[in-house]
């Protein structure tokens, strides 16, 4: 492995495996950090194109002469393709003693790079819990944004301080919570896209020309709202769920019935039968959750849990 070139001390020859979305901006924020990325690899005419635009100059290799020039491997790939490669390029010989492998997969800790480990490299599992277009808007956005580590403890303040040289908070997630953590991330983030897709394709039967538009404010005060009261901890609070509003909060039990017929005629006029199954199936959730909370009593929640097809959990 043969060192690059670097003006500061402590800086890295950095290989990019996988010049998708994170592994593209993740390694440009490496490079203005002083790092010097010496490789990047992509399969796809996009990645080849990311690497061009977000990495000027940095040569398009082979996964195998990436890891061979690299102090430092970033492996930002799909999370089903990350045990192959890394146990492939193990068969080969690739990973040196001493070279820090990182993957930026939410699902796995460092269990997964058992094989590059044993040949001497230093895991870790750094995951970024933020969503990537790919582009240089990426990198701002990076500040301050929250960052899974994990790792042995003796390496685990190398990953933080990369980290936070890009700008972003490290927040340690022990090997066992991985999948839990992101778990917890997908169903925010991913159904939470799915939800405004269903909200705005209502909002469109409604006559609602830019259904976005409307819904920007509102979901925008909800989303601050409920992410700031997840962070309440006061032994006994209710959490994200104080910031819930409208008709389940209420124990308003006839508009609920009313919202189920509406979306029911939706579904039939349009085949989207999963907006009147999301919408029953959360508004079940959030009538549990705010009975859990004290914020409707027993009587709001049995008559909204009857509406939605569900008797109140512990009901006795």
């Amino acid at each position: 492995m043969t060192a690059p070139e670097t003006t500061r001390p402590g800086r890295l020859g950095v290989g990019v495996v996988g010049a998708g979305r994170v592994g593209a901006v993740l390694g440009s924020a490496l490079r203005s950090a002083g790092h010097a990325v010496v490789g990047a690899s992509g399969v796809s005419d996009a990645s080849r194109e990311r690497i061009e635009t977000m990495l000027p100059g940095v040569p398009h290799l082979e996964v195998p002469e990436i890891v061979e020039r690299s102090e430092l491997v970033l492996l930002a790939v799909p999370d089903d393709a990350l045990a192959g490669l890394v146990s492939g390029l193990a068969d080969v010989g690739a990973w040196q003693p001493g070279q820090i492998v990182v993957h930026t997969s939410g699902r796995y800790g460092t269990g997964v790079l058992g094989p590059a480990q044993q040949a001497g490299a230093i895991p870790l599992a750094i995951h970024p819990a933020m969503t990537f277009t790919g582009t240089s808007l990426d990198l701002a956005r990076l500040s301050g944004c929250t960052f899974a580590v994990t790792g042995p403890g003796a390496v685990l303040p190398i990953g933080q301080a990369l980290v936070v040289e890009i700008g972003g908070e490290p927040v340690v997630v022990d090997e066992a919570s991985r999948g839990l953590y992101h778990a917890a991330l997908a169903h925010g983030a991913n159904h939470l896209v799915v939800l405004v897709a269903q909200a705005a394709q209502a909002l469109e039967a409604a006559g609602i020309e830019h259904p976005g538009r409307v819904l920007a404010p509102l979901l925008g005060a909800a989303l601050d709202g409920a992410t700031r009261a997840a962070d309440v901890r006061d032994g006994e609070g209710p959490g994200a769920i104080a910031a819930l509003t409208g008709p389940v909060a209420r124990g308003d039990a006839g508009t609920v019935t009313t919202h189920l017929e509406v979306l029911e005629d939706l579904a039939a006029d349009t085949g989207a039968t999963d907006v009147p199954d999301s919408y029953t199936e959360l508004a079940r959730g959030a009538a549990r959750r705010a009975l859990a909370s004290h914020r409707i009593d027993d009587a709001a929640a049995r008559a909204l849990l009857d509406v939605l097809g569900e008797p109140p959990k512990g009901d006795s």
